[in-house]
């Protein structure tokens, strides 16, 4: 005899997958495992949106935390010119 072996440990096969299917079915009835689904479905569509919107907000900070220390650099070369200049104007 032939038994199913799961390739991925802890996803039903063969029997046990019928036997689920079948209390889905008594508990939902047949009529209502569509539109579960469906719903199922565009929660993880809007869960999938709100999570790249999130990791954009976080590339945007991130790249802002460099802007900011390239607008830095560019300040301390700003004062060291200012230096200079000062230096030149007091000699």
């Amino acid at each position: 005899m032939i038994s199913a072996i799961p390739l991925i440990g802890g996803i039903p096969a063969g029997p046990e997958l019928l036997i689920i299917l079948r209390v889905l079915v008594l508990l939902f009835g047949a009529n209502k495992i569509p539109k579960l689904a469906r719903s199922t479905g565009q929660a993880m569509g809007e869960f999938r949106k709100g999570r790249e919107q999130v990791e954009e907000e976080l590339k945007d900070m991130q790249d802002g935390g460099q802007a900011d220390s390239t607008l830095d650099d560019e300040d301390d070369e700003f004062d060291d010119l200012e230096t200079e200049t000062d230096k030149e104007t007091s000699a």
